[in-house]
């Protein structure tokens, strides 16, 4: 599923605004059938939470109603397809079409599609129900309580808010019946010289595929006809290296009839990555991890997407040193992806399963004796979903020479004895998905080493300590030792 771009064969209008906009109620029957009721209007992107100023709606529980009416742009073809494009509904979506259910989707971080079988000029009334409820199902996990005054409550054990809404952008698109459908790029060098091997998936039949490697200036160093997968080779390559990006452009132009039907280009950054011993290499350079775990929290918007806070946010990072961050504790807008290739910054991409363990208290300390993965917790039923959310992640993110690493869970128990059944399938599944990237998750103080379960299982394993915060607070000299003795140990 590619990110949508605008060209000479491929169309997109975005539908970022103000929809309508009603809280789900029992009277409110069938709302994508009729206009939605009252006054309310809601920004998009953004998290309704911190928008309006009902302390009812910024802790709401269930569904949300979104709604506005849009037309087919005259001027596309008819024969092409026409989709809508969320990039993320926090944390399930239905879609209408006037009054018909077109899309479902699960999972709050990651895009989905939603076909529109209508013509150009003709009026659509879409409308969106997103909830924002977590169950023991879900990625993250979560648990619907009820109070003793009988007000519904959302139990999470993740210690940031549970903004909801459409938080990302929406777009109308239109693509040829004849197109690229996927590419999936990966990059090596051979001394001076860049290897790009790429792997087109088509819809329909084209007479002929050409593909071509362009430059910064615009020239074209390395071109294939006649193949949807192969090899692209560099000379004098120019790597994407951190803090020093180059991107190159791949063009993928299909042809029937000697004519172009469809074209589609996609940024890749050549380089290469590996680790030797305790060392993480770039372009078999050590690279040492300055930075920070973000999250994508803004006033009033919420999680709801800015590239105005987006880009302060990278500056203030840059002004601190930084050169690498850490997505926590779901997949960021891609739009952040974007910004960092082509700026330089390193990713550790991470799902969104934060809150696998049910002995943690206040983010550090565990208080004992409750079982995570079990049929009541973290089941069969949450590693199926958890599945899921490595698959989106690693489709959309997977041709980003920024991201280095796969990071598939945060501070989960892994100490427990189902720990082991539960992330074996994880992690393999996404060593199978991508085998280029090393893969990592975020072991807990409370788990040293002896009572690790699952680390082997890793080709990384990364460390949340809080030396200096929890313990040692404000002391950074104790805690500074602290941390040492325990790497060392």
């Amino acid at each position: 599923m590619l990110k949508p771009i605008d060209n000479c064969t491929r169309q997109v209008k975005s539908l970022d605004g103000l929809w309508r906009f009603a809280v789900d109620s029992p009277d409110l029957s069938s709302p994508w059938a009729v206009s939605l009721p009252g006054a309310k209007e809601c920004p998009v992107p953004a998290s309704y939470n911190d928008v309006f100023f009902e302390p009812s709606l910024r802790d709401h529980v269930g569904r949300v109603w979104y709604q506005r009416t849009i037309t087919i742009p005259k001027g596309w073809d008819k024969d092409q397809r026409v989709f809508l494009r969320f990039e993320a509904a926090t944390h399930e979506a239905e879609v209408y079409a006037d009054d018909q259910l077109i899309a479902t989707h699960v999972g709050g971080y990651t895009p989905f599609e939603a076909d529109l079988h209508a013509k150009p000029g003709v009026e659509v009334r879409i409308t969106v129900a997103v909830n924002n409820i977590l169950t023991h199902d879900t990625i993250p996990p979560g648990t619907v309580i009820q109070s003793d005054t009988g007000k519904v409550k959302q139990k999470i054990l993740h210690d940031f808010f549970n903004y909801a809404g459409l938080a990302r952008s929406v777009s109308l698109c239109s693509v040829p019946v004849i197109r690229v459908e996927d590419i999936t790029v990966v990059t090596d060098v051979k001394g001076t010289t860049g290897l790009v091997r790429y792997d087109v998936v088509l819809r329909g039949s084209a007479d002929k595929e050409q593909i071509e490697l362009i430059d910064r200036e615009g020239n074209v160093v390395a071109t294939s006809t006649g193949t949807p997968s192969g090899t692209l080779y560099v000379e004098d390559v120019h790597l994407w290296q951190p803090g020093a990006a180059y991107l190159y452009t791949l063009r993928v132009r299909l042809f029937k009839d000697s004519s172009v039907v469809d074209q589609y280009t996609l940024a890749v950054g050549i380089r290469t990555i590996r680790i030797e011993g305790l060392q993480f290499l770039i372009n078999n350079k050590p690279f040492y991890f300055r930075g920070y775990g973000r999250h994508e929290d803004t006033p009033v918007k919420g999680k709801g997407h800015d590239n105005a806070w987006m880009v302060h946010d990278f500056e203030l990072m840059k002004w601190s040193g930084a050169n690498s961050f850490r997505t926590s504790h779901y997949p960021y807008d891609e739009e952040v992806m974007d910004y960092a290739d082509r700026h330089g910054w390193v990713v550790i991409d991470e799902t969104a399963a934060v809150g696998l363990n049910l002995n943690i208290g206040g983010g550090l300390f565990g208080s004992g004796g409750k079982i995570t993965f079990c049929d009541d917790y973290a089941s069969d039923r949450t590693q199926a979903s958890h599945k899921q959310a490595i698959r989106e992640l690693v489709q959309r993110d997977k041709n980003h020479p920024s991201v280095v690493m796969w990071c598939i869970a945060n501070e989960p128990d892994s100490g427990e004895s189902g720990a082991r059944a539960y992330f074996q399938p994880l992690a393999e599944l996404t060593h199978q998905l991508d085998p280029t990237r090393p893969v990592t998750f975020t072991n807990l103080g409370m788990v040293p080493p002896e009572k690790e379960t699952i680390g082997d299982l890793f080709d990384i394993i990364s460390l949340n300590r809080y030396y200096g915060w929890y313990e040692d607070t404000g002391d950074l000299e104790a805690a500074e030792v602290h941390l040492e003795t325990e790497l060392y140990r």
